[in-house]
């Protein structure tokens, strides 16, 4: 009867470890505690499903998406250092990521998060965010309309060379 006893108490007590190992893992990670319901990171297995917005013409795949209550929580994980700020175009690109959780699941996150290596800023997702968005989609697609389409707006190699355009573009720089 001891030996059982011994046997629980040890089974528990690693259970109890692991528990703490998870939380501090996923504190590290920049998720809000929840499940996640979506994952574009590789980390689990491969994600081919993009989000698609008919409405707003838009796809994404967001790194996560966390169910936390009734809400659907969009995150996007960098992985350089965290500037003083959220960059505008990460924000962007998270405010686009609520607006296809809305459209497509039917549910309007109050807020995403942008995970940097060192820091996790919460976006509060607002209707004025909303606009901004929808007025840089209008100021992209009309650029994109122009005669000879949008043209390079830099100088730098070094962005080129990670431009996801790259191999399209008349306009790199090699």
């Amino acid at each position: 009867m001891i030996g059982w006893t011994c046997v629980i108490l040890l089974l528990l007590g690693m259970a109890l470890v692991l528990v703490c190992v998870s939380r501090a893992l996923q504190g590290r990670s920049g998720l809000p505690p929840g499940q996640v319901v979506y994952s574009d990171t590789g980390a689990w297995q491969p994600n081919e499903h993009s989000l698609f917005s008919a409405r707003y013409h838009l796809s994404g795949m967001p790194d996560y998406l966390v169910r936390e209550g009734t809400s659907i929580i969009p995150i996007e994980v960098k992985s350089g250092l965290a500037p003083p700020a959220p960059r505008d175009g990460h924000v962007m690109q998270l405010a686009v990521y609520c607006m296809l959780v809305e459209d497509q699941l039917g549910h309007c996150p109050p807020y995403g998060l942008i995970h940097y290596a060192d820091r996790t800023y919460k976006v509060a997702f607002t209707d004025d965010l909303r606009a901004e968005v929808l007025k840089l989609l209008e100021q992209m697609r009309h650029h994109a309309a122009l005669p000879g389409g949008p043209q390079r707006d830099h100088l730098s190699p070094g962005r080129c060379r990670g431009c996801g355009q790259r191999e399209a573009c008349d306009e790199r720089l090699d």
